[in-house]
């Protein structure tokens, strides 16, 4: 769940060595308690619930989430989709971000440069099931100009940590 409250204003902080071990830690193992945190540290408790804490408030920890093998839940089809708007202002771009964001379907949506527009990753069970999505969701949507879909035969590397 996401710690930071919705119209919750994210406080300003610098980090510093402390909270980057920190940080560490919980990018590997989120469920570590704050002792074991403090002890891997040489901290003691208090100051490391304080300073996440203030990490969660200012929004250097965006939330706590459990990583899921996409095989293991039945969607071991992982397709990159790279689309290209046909007009390109705030009206359009806030209807496909909309439509785009409420497909479950849809992992990531990256806005980006170059030849595209948008990047999406999309995780399913297997082409039949990509197929529907294709022609069913993202081939209704209206502002569509060109897509390219790139399906994933094996992933080399994924991880969720920010090195720093």
């Amino acid at each position: 769940m996401n710690s930071k409250k919705e119209n919750t204003p994210e406080l300003q902080i610098s980090l510093d060595e402390k909270d980057m071990g920190i940080l560490k830690l919980l990018q590997k193992d989120a469920k570590m308690t704050i002792r074991d945190i403090a002890r891997q540290l040489n901290l003691s408790t208090t100051p490391v619930y304080e300073r996440i804490r203030k990490m969660e408030q200012a929004g250097v920890i965006k939330q706590y989430a459990a990583i899921v093998d996409p095989k293991k839940i039945d969607k071991g089809l992982t397709v990159l989709c790279y689309i290209t708007l046909k007009e390109h202002n705030k009206k359009y771009g806030r209807k496909f971000i909309q439509e785009i964001i409420s497909f479950t379907e849809v992992t990531e949506c990256l806005n980006i440069s170059g030849e595209f527009d948008f990047m999406i990753k999309v995780q399913v069970k297997d082409m039949d099931e990509y197929r529907e999505f294709y022609v069913n969701k993202l081939g209704e949507l209206d502002n569509l100009s060109h897509t390219q879909s790139i399906f994933v035969i094996s992933v080399i590397k994924a991880t969720h940590q920010v090195v720093y």
